[in-house]
């Protein structure tokens, strides 16, 4: 199979070809059969190890092994990368927390100086590469490479203690490099003098073989055969490879949903649920057990979920439970993790309630809302967010029937875990053939809490759709949905709990598999403009994609003077402001709620709406940030270019916002004079 890859031509973007995943099953020397898979490792040394020991937990938690013992991770290091790759120490740090522990994982570090062109003393500080690991005091084997018969010996051991004691442990494989960094490499170049020693030096298949003939467990003749052998079945694979026309990518998939079965027609399955359903999660998500002790400021956020579900409304916590709750109900694992997700970065969602009295006592009500519901993991994470991502990407690769949420505390904080979206993440369908179904809430809002805590970087996320800004899709009954399938993540900025609780269900009714990622409000979260009925949530409803003006320009559409097209936040500041002008009459305000896949036709419908109409977009964000340079060209493709498209918002600004109050309201005073200007 190695070799076919090599030969034809993939539909995928291809990779190095020995960093693609592959899953087959083996079998061992007693009979039984086991899978063995290698998760598709990207050239960013390191990445991967969360990804591993994530793919690991759910793995063991979907066969129920709490221990360890039928699922196991190995890691395979190179000596540059796990002295100086800061992922190493955040996978440490992850490998013993509970709901992240995978029961102990085997390190093998090839120490060959393989990573790069530079001497051990300018790669790291210590003395062995493997030192980093001593913060966790797990016990570290130094092999000589040389020696294959130690080497398979302490990795016996150390399969043995992982075993039995369910902790780490490393093998440090000491050896070196024979070519340099690659094949084609002169390592020469750098380091002659021990190049000199290691081109005498006799390789190991060389002295172990002479080993062997000198212990006479086997003759000169017998070495010839096996290598005779293995060279025979080498140009026979190659022969094969050459003759193939095609191969499957999803030969190289790490985990393959084998039980998950497509629809021949492919369809989406209704996101709304009964009344019945609502009202029962509503009731469970504000009520506490007799005796238990609840924080006075909790009573309160629960009073209030009271209330509103008597007037059947949701906020934005109320939207998000409907969502996990429904989906428990409906035996879909869910699994939210992330810094403060328990009680939420801002307060809001208190799906973890700890007793003021009695230590260790603690009531999560969405794990207990029906007998035989899923089981739902709620865990607040370490700080480190590049490790985290990657491993909660790796938790939703084993099942694609679970909804696997993290959520930065900040999206700002979404910045250490960049690289764990640009390799796995945005392009993993089309690079490995791999989805996932993983969703990143990203907390955003221009509130003047500073350039760290305020944007989740939109522009970044959109930069990645593989969407073509010039070309509208055909218009028919599945526009929607073919966008889906055809893109390689979703992008999307909700105003309405309505559509966090649609949002996040679609992501388990779509009949593939796609990356989400929701740029969450802060200040909506008890804004009450920002409430649904539970009429939105009902069978029958859906997702909006865009929400259209519905006030009184909506009513006189040809005297609009100004259509707003605007994201996220910035509208419940808009028709406040329209509404304290009396202007909502003259300009009317559209919602778009889905950035990518972008919503050609509803824009276009809206546009049509308003034929004397001038066109903005509007935003919170500086104007060489945000939305606005996805977003403009999209509009003006829908609309085929036959109005000009307009920005309201900040001027442009190195920093992506300010905590000065000072300029905020500057700034807040001019977007709101330019938001109502005619």
């Amino acid at each position: 199979m190695q070799f076919m890859e090599f030969d034809i031509k993939e539909k995928s973007s291809g990779d190095v070809k020995y960093h693609l995943g592959i899953s087959s099953m083996a079998t061992n020397s007693s009979g039984k059969k086991y899978k063995i898979s290698m998760v598709a490792n990207p050239s960013h040394l390191e990445l991967v190890n969360t990804v591993v020991l994530g793919k690991t937990k759910a793995e063991q938690f979907y066969k129920g092994d709490e221990l360890g013992k039928k699922v196991m991770a190995i890691l395979i290091h190179g000596d540059a990368a796990f002295a100086g790759e800061g992922m190493v120490q955040e996978s440490l740090n992850i490998s013993n927390l509970k709901y992240y522990n995978p029961q102990g994982v085997i390190h093998v570090v090839i120490n060959n100086q393989v990573g790069f062109t530079t001497n051990p003393n300018r790669s790291r500080s210590s003395l062995y590469a493997s030192d980093i690991s001593k913060i966790l005091n797990m016990p570290i084997f130094h092999v000589n490479g040389d020696c294959p018969e130690e080497a398979s010996y302490i990795g016996k051991v150390c399969a043995e203690y992982r075993q039995t004691f369910q902790d780490n442990c490393i093998i440090d494989v000491i050896g070196y490099r024979k070519n340099g960094h690659n094949e084609a490499d002169e390592p020469k170049f750098t380091q002659p003098h021990m190049y000199d020693v290691i081109r005498a030096h006799p390789p190991v298949f060389v002295k172990y073989s002479k080993e062997l003939v000198e212990k006479k467990v086997l003759t000169e003749d017998d070495v010839n055969k096996l290598v005779e052998k293995n060279d025979s079945l080498y140009e026979s694979e190659y022969k094969k490879a050459q003759e193939q026309k095609e191969i499957s990518l999803n030969d190289w998939n790490d985990s393959p949903w084998e039980d998950w079965k497509v629809p021949n027609t492919l369809t989406m399955s209704s996101t709304g649920i009964t009344e019945d359903v609502a009202k029962h999660i509503a009731t469970c998500f504000y009520t506490v057990p007799s005796g238990f002790e609840v924080h006075g400021a909790i009573q309160r956020i629960l009073k209030t979920r009271e209330d509103l579900t008597k007037k059947r409304l949701m906020d934005w916590a109320i939207g998000e439970a409907f969502a996990i709750g429904s989906l428990l109900k409906e035996g879909i694992h869910c699994r939210l993790s992330g810094e403060d997700v328990e009680r939420g970065t801002f307060s809001h969602r208190h799906h973890v309630l700890h007793d003021q009295k009695l230590r260790k006592n603690v009531h999560i009500s969405l794990k207990s809302l029906y007998p035989t519901q899923a089981e739902y993991t709620v865990t607040n994470s370490c700080l480190c967010e590049l490790g985290l991502l990657g491993f909660e990407l790796g938790y939703s690769l084993p099942n694609p029937n679970a909804l696997v949420i993290w959520e930065a505390q900040f999206g700002d904080f979404a910045n250490m875990a960049q690289p764990i979206v640009d390799t796995f993440i945005s392009s993993g369908e089309t690079k490995w053939v791999r989805q996932s179904g993983l969703v990143i809430l990203l907390p955003h809002g221009m509130e003047g809490q500073g350039p760290e805590h305020s944007s989740g970087r939109i522009e970044r996320y959109l930069e990645l759709c593989s969407e073509d800004e010039d070309f509208c899709p055909p218009d028919d009954a599945n526009f929607a949905f073919k966008q889906l399938n055809e893109i390689n993540w979703i992008v999307a900025n909700c105003t309405t709990p309505a559509n966090i609780f649609h949002i996040l269900r679609r992501q388990i009714a779509m009949p593939f598999r796609k990356p989400l990622v929701v740029f969450t409000p802060k200040s909506l979260l008890r804004n009450p403009l920002a409430r649904s009925s539970f009429d939105d949530i009902l069978v029958g409803t859906e997702f909006q994609r865009i929400i259209p003006d519905r006030g009184p320009a909506s009513q006189k559409p040809e005297d609009v003077k100004k259509l707003i097209f605007c994201s996220g936040k910035v509208y419940y500041e808009i028709v406040q402001l329209l509404e304290e002008k009396k202007l909502q009459d003259q300009i009317a305000v559209t919602r778009i709620e889905q950035y990518c896949p972008f919503p050609f036709d509803l824009v276009k419908a809206e546009f049509n709406k308003y034929p004397k109409a001038n066109i903005f977009y509007a935003q919170e964000e500086h104007k060489n940030q945000g939305a606005y340079h996805y977003v403009r060209p999209r509009i003006s493709t829908s609309i085929g270019g036959a109005r000009p498209v307009q920005y309201i918002g900040r001027d442009v600004s190195a920093a992506p916002s300010n905590g000065n109050k000072v300029i905020q309201k500057r700034e807040l005073k001019k977007l709101q004079a330019d938001l109502i200007a005619l």
